[in-house]
């Protein structure tokens, strides 16, 4: 091997870097269609040049590219609000920021838990007034007399209520309506006869990958403006009700009620809760859709209230094993664990193990799709739910109630759970079971007396003392029903054997329990 200079080696490289630039200069005129001559007189001709780097801002067509002209038009309907309220207690903090009483929480607990708790965006008690404790956020007026919209949270137990225009002037306002499952709330301005700027709302779907514009009152600081765009749709943060926007334009503290504009100008949702680690914006925002809005302040303005739709049914996911279980071609809908009592879907004949696969004719896509769906509708609607029972589907005609508080719906889940002998081994399923004395519905049910560790019914999280009260429709009441009914599954070629199970505390769901050789 020949041994080189250093300078050798440096012109060595000096000619390859030559070289792999001039083929690149060719390759760059052959991809734009504009060779002149033979490669290699190409290459002969083109002078290396250094690459300029050349500011994107020079491009005449991105200097020109604003969103300036948008927000000057929507910004003057974008207000301030600032509340006074009653206080939860003596010891307020700033809860979920850094420091506070939460901070040993994980960055979703913190956030979500401030926001389910409804309490305003910013700010810490009014000294001069013990029990009482000032907030604010943002909000966007709707109407020329002087609606605006804003969270639930913001004005929930509001004393005082104060809307803070984008010139400054300062009004005095009221809770015309709120609903807390959706967060959104309507305010009236006292404006004196005054006729104020408003904002539309979209008519249009916002779509994944558009552009947004977020205008509220971050930390107190007032109309300011942030860009980004929807980062995912259908986010569920709290009621299973909910159909969250996820957009990545920062919005931090106070910043709750604002809205989200598109292009346009319109109004596609309302800024709500944020995902953060720190207590600051980490890019990842929660809105309300205008869908969700408008349906609100419809009926509140309407009635005052928002009603729903209520079937009455405990649902949980269909997961692959449970839909091979009944017999299902594929995972979707929603499983029925259990009927509340003297519910809609009680009345029409929707029992346990029922999957409900459609409403209307429209498909349900699982548990939260069929909560959403039944919400929509009115009370007093009569809705045709498509169920699949016994191998085939069919349709069942609900009249729907009205959707209890949620403090009723625990009393009626907790009214419906209610409040040993010789064990049989089932060493299939990884446990043994003895009669139930009593769970509520005379003998039903055979209890879980051990579990092996090892088992099937270990890893499906089985515990002892939880009651078996159906397996595969049938309802049992000894041993030998759950015995016959794991020979059943197995007969009809079953991977799993599906289990309604009642926990202690705990309403009865479903479970796919894998049948083990032998």
């Amino acid at each position: 091997m020949t041994a080189h200079s250093p300078k050798t080696i440096l012109s060595f490289r000096r000619k390859a870097l030559a070289a792999s630039v001039a083929t690149f200069g060719l390759v760059a005129v052959l991809a734009t269609g504009s060779l002149l001559g033979t490669p290699s007189t190409v290459a002969a001709q083109t002078p290396i040049q250094p690459v300029a780097t050349v500011s994107p801002l020079a491009n005449p067509a991105i200097q020109t590219f604003s969103f300036a002209d948008m927000v000057e038009r929507v910004k003057p309907a974008v207000v301030s609000i600032r509340v006074k309220s009653v206080a939860p207690g003596p010891h307020v903090t700033m809860r979920g920021m850094p420091g506070g009483d939460d901070d040993d929480q994980g960055p979703f607990e913190r956030f979500f838990r401030e926001f389910r708790n409804r309490r305003g965006g910013q700010g810490g008690p009014d000294q001069g007034d013990a029990g009482v404790q000032m907030s604010q956020g943002s909000g966007f007026i709707i109407s020329t007399d002087g609606k605006v919209v804003t969270n639930f949270h913001v004005v929930k137990d509001a004393r005082e209520v104060v809307v803070v225009t984008d010139d400054g002037t300062e009004y005095n306002a009221k809770v015309l309506g709120s609903d807390e499952k959706s967060d959104v709330a309507v305010v009236q301005v006292d404006g004196k006869g005054k006729t104020f700027p408003t904002v539309p709302f979209a008519q249009s779907q916002i779509r994944v990958g558009d552009w947004v514009l977020a205008v509220g009152n971050p930390f107190g600081l007032g109309g300011t403006v942030t860009a980004g765009i929807v980062s995912a749709r259908g986010r569920e943060l709290n009621s299973g009700l909910d159909d969250y926007l996820q957009i990545d334009a920062p919005i931090n503290h106070g910043n709750s009620g604002g809205p989200t504009f598109n292009l346009a100008g319109e109004v596609v949702g309302m800024n709500t809760a944020i995902y953060s680690p720190s207590g600051g914006s980490v890019g990842i925002g929660f809105a309300i859709p205008t869908e969700t809005i408008q349906r609100v302040i419809g009926q509140l303005q309407k009635g005052g209230e928002v009603v729903r739709g209520w079937l009455g049914v405990q649902i949980q996911p269909i997961s692959p094993e449970i839909a091979d279980s009944i017999g299902l071609k594929e995972a979707r809908g929603a499983l029925v664990s259990e009927p509340q009592s003297g519910s809609p879907a009680s009345k029409a004949g929707i029992k346990a193990g029922d999957a409900i696969l459609a409403v209307d004719g429209k498909p349900v896509k699982d548990a939260r799709d069929l909560a959403r769906t039944i919400a929509g509708y009115d009370p007093g609607s009569t809705v045709k739910v498509t169920i699949f029972r016994d191998g085939h589907n069919q349709d069942v005609q609900v009249t729907l109630g009205k959707l209890p508080s949620d403090q009723k719906l625990a009393e009626m889940k907790k009214s419906d759970a209610g409040e040993s002998a010789e064990s049989t081994s089932l060493a299939q399923l990884g446990l043994s079971v003895s009669p139930s004395a009593d769970v509520g519905n005379g003998n039903q049910g055979v209890t879980v007396v051990s579990v092996d560790p090892k088992g099937s019914a270990s890893q499906k999280n089985i515990k002892v003392g939880d009651v078996i009260l159906e397996a595969q429709g049938r309802t049992i009441s000894t041993a030998a029903d759950l015995t016959a009914a794991l020979k059943d599954a197995k007969k009809d070629g079953r991977k799993a054997v599906l289990l309604r199970v009642k926990s202690q505390n705990e309403a009865a769901h479903f479970v796919p329990l894998p049948i083990s050789e032998g």
